[in-house]
């Protein structure tokens, strides 16, 4: 069953690139005692996820800061080499802390996995962006198409706030 409001985030670990490699973080680590803004995409360079939504939290990372968001995180099912690359492409170090989910082991007990076979990507994220209050999921937005970032934007999510 799919994660919703009001639920807790589950005990998860996610893989973030540092100077010296990947370095495994809890997820108490990401959302414990803050308030964060987080998204997730079916996978970085995508042509939404790389055009659209990661620019659009880029372009408000101080609005969000603004309305007392400590954090925003950006979770996709690639490894952490993948992500290190997509975040000096996209300008957002030190603006949107991307995690990996290598496994999408996050992703599956949170029941936002599909199946992107398909199309030559393997278990993917849906496309969702969510509000997380000391680990508490207070808002959430889910795409019902994942080429699609219109409920998930940033826009859409600073609104709710």
């Amino acid at each position: 069953m799919p994660i919703s409001v009001g639920d807790t985030l589950p005990e998860a670990t996610f893989f973030r690139m540092t100077g010296d490699g990947p370095e495994q973080v809890s997820s108490a680590d990401i959302f414990k005692g803050k308030k964060v803004a987080a998204f997730a995409v079916p996978g970085a360079y995508t042509p939404t996820c790389h055009l659209k939504h990661m620019p659009g939290f880029l372009a408000h990372t101080n609005e969000f800061k603004e309305k007392g968001v400590d954090e925003i995180v950006c979770i996709a099912v690639n490894d952490p080499f993948v992500l290190q690359a997509w975040e000096k492409e996209t300008d957002a170090t030190g603006r949107v802390t991307i995690l990996g989910d290598s496994d999408a082991s996050f992703t599956k007990t949170i029941g936002m996995d599909f199946d992107a076979a398909a199309v030559g990507l393997g278990v993917r994220s849906k496309r969702y962006a969510m509000i997380v209050d000391d680990g508490r999921v207070s808002v959430l937005n889910v795409e019902d198409v994942p080429s699609e970032a219109e409920a998930s934007s940033a826009e859409t999510l600073l609104k709710a706030l």
